[in-house]
């Protein structure tokens, strides 16, 4: 989708740019030394304009989170966003991961949050979030206890989704094709694409899948 030039880009960099990570890979494996006194490294790819991220970074202000967004013309309201609400436990990389296992160490992160990814075309299936490939790079850069949690308003992708997890070994804890009528629904963060969905009456779908 095509976002709005933001007039005002060039303030918040001034004002907030000291959030975003320069140099992401540089950080590989000292991802936590951004974040003294912070227990736990979670990571959102693809996180629009950051309703989602720093509603995380605020409820649980001892955890480390990283949002990752590449799109010029949306990451600038995570700044924003960040900027407004002091989050000294939540950081930007602000662009587009190709392969996550190029930024983190084996066993580096705490949780991956994928919120209503692109969903891509069949025929350019291998660049979803949720292909088998990705899923075994975001298994070697998982803890033993850590998580995967996806939602999506798309039918098509979630199926698709069930059936990568199954390819690549991995059983999900939890599955929801309704998250909003679910017992889930009560400790849900919204994303931005979630309040426009189900303001439409388009079911949100949901699953969790925990790493041993």
């Amino acid at each position: 989708m095509r976002q709005r030039h933001i007039r005002n880009r060039e303030d918040i960099l001034r004002d907030c740019g000291g959030y975003i990570v320069e140099d992401p890979k540089s950080m590989k494996g000292h991802w936590l030394d951004l974040f003294p006194g912070c227990e736990g490294l979670y990571l959102e790819i693809g996180s629009g304009k950051g309703q989602f991220i720093s509603g995380m970074a605020e409820r649980y202000p001892r955890r480390a989170f990283l949002a990752c967004e590449g799109q010029f013309n949306v990451y600038p309201r995570i700044l924003q966003k960040i900027g407004a609400k002091g989050l000294e436990n939540l950081r930007l990389i602000s662009e587009y991961i190709t392969d996550p296992c190029d930024l983190f160490e084996d066993g580096e992160l705490d949780g991956i949050y994928l919120n209503f990814s692109d969903p891509w075309k069949k025929r350019t299936a291998n660049r979803r979030l949720t292909y088998r490939g990705k899923l075994e790079g975001y298994k070697r850069i998982c803890k033993s206890g850590a998580f995967l949690q996806f939602k999506t308003d798309n039918e098509e992708l979630f199926d698709y989704s069930l059936e990568e997890l199954a390819a690549a070994d991995l059983v999900p804890a939890a599955v929801e094709r309704d998250l909003h009528s679910s017992p889930l629904a009560d400790n849900n963060i919204v994303t931005e694409y979630e309040e426009k969905f189900a303001s439409q009456g388009i079911k949100i779908k949901y699953f969790l899948v925990n790493f041993t």
